[in-house]
């Protein structure tokens, strides 16, 4: 069984146990978080839209963290025109506990 939900902007798909680096949430470590169920698949097949009106997908946050560093460098050639930036996302690590229909 699975399910996809929504969060930041963004569609994710998962599974009960599965630890999935999500957009930055606003919540301690070791809280209980819902999302915004869109699809969910199981034994009987797939249902979205009014069948998954009630449905709920329910996950502990593991970790709040940044992943690694990217180097962002523009340049323009012959000016001696140069920029480097570093960029470090936030994010959220959580463990899908529950998908309940």
């Amino acid at each position: 069984m699975y399910a996809i939900i929504d969060n930041g902007n963004k569609q994710y798909k998962v599974a009960e146990g599965d630890l999935v680096k999500l957009e930055k949430l606003n919540a301690n470590v070791g809280e209980e978080v819902s999302f915004n169920v869109l699809m969910v698949s199981d034994e009987n097949g797939i249902k979205t839209g009014a069948d998954v009106a009630n449905a709920k997908v329910t996950a502990t946050v593991v970790k709040q963290d940044k992943a690694k560093k990217i180097i962002v460098f523009k340049y323009k050639p012959k000016k001696n025109e140069r920029k480097k930036q570093g960029h470090r996302q936030p994010f959220t690590a959580v463990k899908i506990e529950k998908i309940v229909l």
